[in-house]
């Protein structure tokens, strides 16, 4: 059943209601002024005309009508601690950068650093106010775009040639709104529920679906093709040199729901681990991807109760891991009165173990402690257990406080550096905190059943957005990245900035280990690269050598951003003098808002 059939059936009757307002007698004056020109104009088209297209203009136009009538569209306001989280224009093609801190290495790739996140049209993310309520746009949204950093060395003299470019990903949705020059699809995530409920319909009357692509989390590479993707659309291929956006990929149409943001590359075969979520059956779908690209070689349903906004997936040799917490979308909940995505903080949450060609009968499912976890850092098969690891939140992150009330003030709060383990998500008169991330570990007992999870850091930073080198993804692995919330400056500007990046060493222990620790388990080794003050980054990868020796044989890099002189630079920080200066800084043409996740796309070797 849609989302349509959904509200047309419960408006009149299970829906909390608003009382009307003044503002719906200025609504009925309005949308009575806007509609009689449309059917004066309308009675004086010729007789001889074609019905269903007319028909078909005709409610558009009158659906038009009715949101401009209805719906106030106004901008959200960034303070002057948001700045880099707004949108910046678009170059139209690569700029040759000259302006380099320190030396690239001569060892490294050729290749390109690209990286995805939100860049709002018209200006940035908007909320709307109508007769049904206000709705909001939360700050995950806002188009995607690329931005991408080229490594290709000179034919003389071992330089390196540096250009930067950056564009729209080019969705169907971006195109139509474009072409209106205007915000056409309404929020339909945070706010009223009416109001949602009536922006779900309206979107998916107006332009045939509930909600924009916004293609904006995350860029991937697979078969020598890549990919911009978010987790509620398919892929888009982008072409790596220009960021030309292609068609979607469907792997030849078998493949035709949502995508994640994290697919993850088996170790030996090259296959593609996927899986796609929906708010209707079946919710969770798991699907494997030849090496090649071309075929769909396995797709199962996972049989999920619920949809849950289940943001990765992992890969062992064998298996693939599946991550199942409360934070679920429900149509029902919303006509109700309730949020279409909320965190149950008392719900159930187990990791489920399914073999690389399994069914549904065939995951051994482990039932965990209730938390969030969006990210994945790595997961490996380490004799009969199977080792789980990731950032580990007592709450979620999404979407954000209830009904996006008193946003400010609930991010402010949650990024709040203090101990996080008596936080309700919910809870007004609470103590700070609730958002902060530990590194964590669950080993899943395939022969027994048997669970152990643990914290793997202390309480020194909130850590995020992890990752390792790509070679070692579904093995097992000595070294582990994140990028590390700058919890002052997060608090203070309301949005989490990250000031800091953290390599943890996983066999290594803390030997300044505290018996205060919170869980009286020993913390694992962390080494720490910190920015200078007021500089934040986004879309850390790491690049490995090509005659690696070691797991950290290679660099991190990073788009970093000085807030101060509103520079944004790209810095290369060798992997194995981690806590040294960036070897590498290199000065882009223009600001690179905040984002999200990136990869590392090396040149293909010419034959």
């Amino acid at each position: 059943m849609t989302v349509s059939s959904l509200f047309l059936q419960h408006v009149n009757g299970s829906v909390h209601k608003r009382p009307t307002t003044h503002r719906f007698d200025h609504f009925k004056t309005s949308f009575s002024s806007t509609l009689k020109p449309f059917f004066k104009e309308l009675q004086q088209l010729p007789l001889k005309i074609d019905v269903s297209k007319t028909i078909r203009d005709a409610s558009s136009r009158v659906l038009d009508a009715f949101v401009e009538s209805v719906f106030q569209i106004v901008d959200q306001p960034l303070l002057p601690s948001q700045k880099n989280f707004g949108p910046v224009e678009e170059l139209g093609e690569a700029v040759i950068v000259t302006s380099i801190e320190g030396e690239i290495p001569v060892d490294f790739s050729e290749g390109v650093f690209i990286r995805n996140g939100p860049n709002p049209l018209f200006g940035g993310l908007k909320s709307t106010e109508s007769i049904f309520g206000r709705t909001s746009h939360t700050w995950i949204e806002g188009e995607g775009m690329l931005h991408a950093v080229y490594f290709k060395k000179a034919f003389s003299g071992g330089n390196w040639e540096i250009s930067y470019n950056n564009k729209y990903v080019d969705t169907e949705t971006l195109k139509l709104e474009k072409e209106r020059n205007k915000p056409s699809f309404l929020p339909e995530l945070e706010g009223d529920s009416l109001a949602l409920l009536a922006s779900l319909l309206l979107n998916k009357l107006r332009f045939g679906i509930e909600t924009k692509h916004l293609t904006n989390t995350n860029v991937f590479e697979h078969a020598g093709k890549v990919y911009a993707i978010t987790d509620n659309y398919l892929p888009l291929e982008v072409d790596i040199s220009t960021l030309e956006t292609f068609s979607v990929w469907n792997v030849n149409g078998t493949w035709n729901r949502a995508f994640t943001s994290h697919p993850k590359r088996d170790p030996e075969s090259g296959e593609l681990v996927i899986a796609g979520i929906d708010v209707k059956k079946p919710y969770f779908v798991v699907g494997v991807i030849s090496a090649d690209g071309t075929r769909l070689t396995h797709s199962v349903d996972a049989k999920f109760d619920k949809s849950v906004l289940s943001h990765e997936l992992g890969v062992t040799r064998r298996y693939n891991i599946i991550m199942d917490y409360p934070l679920t979308l429900d149509i029902n909940r919303l006509i109700m009165g309730g949020e279409l995505l909320e965190y149950d903080k008392e719900g159930n949450a187990r990791l489920g173990v399914m073999p690389r060609y399994g069914d549904s009968h065939s995951v051994q499912w482990f039932k965990v402690e209730t938390s969030c976890t969006l990210h994945i850092l790595n997961c490996f098969e380490d004799g009969d257990e199977v080792v789980v690891r990731g950032c580990r939140a007592l709450t979620s992150i999404l979407p954000g406080p209830r009904r996006g009330v008193n946003k400010f003030e609930w991010f402010s709060k949650g990024f709040k550096f203090v101990n996080s383990e008596k936080k309700d998500a919910n809870d007004t008169t609470q103590d700070d905190g609730y958002l902060f991330i530990h590194v964590y570990e669950w080993r899943l007992n395939m022969a027994n059943g048997e669970v152990r999870e643990k914290k793997l850091t202390d309480t020194s930073f909130s850590m995020d957005f992890p990752f390792t080198n790509g070679h070692f993804t579904g093995l097992k692995h000595k070294y582990g990245y994140t990028q590390i919330i700058d919890s002052m400056a997060s608090s203070t500007s309301g949005m989490a900035k990250y000031g800091g990046l953290a390599k943890l060493h996983f066999e290594d222990p803390n030997t300044t280990f505290s018996e205060e620790y919170e869980n009286c388990e020993q913390p694992i080794k962390v080494k720490y690269h910190m920015f200078e003050p007021n500089n934040f980054c986004s879309g850390s990868v790491f690049v490995s050598k090509d005659e690696a020796v070691e797991e950290d044989d290679g660099w991190i890099v990073s788009f970093v951003h000085n807030e101060i002189n509103e520079v944004s630079q790209v810095h290369i920080i060798d992997a194995r003098n981690f806590t040294s200066e960036a070897i590498a800084k290199i000065t882009l043409p223009q600001r690179v808002p905040y984002g999200f996740h990136g990869t590392f796309v090396p040149t293909p070797e010419e034959h």
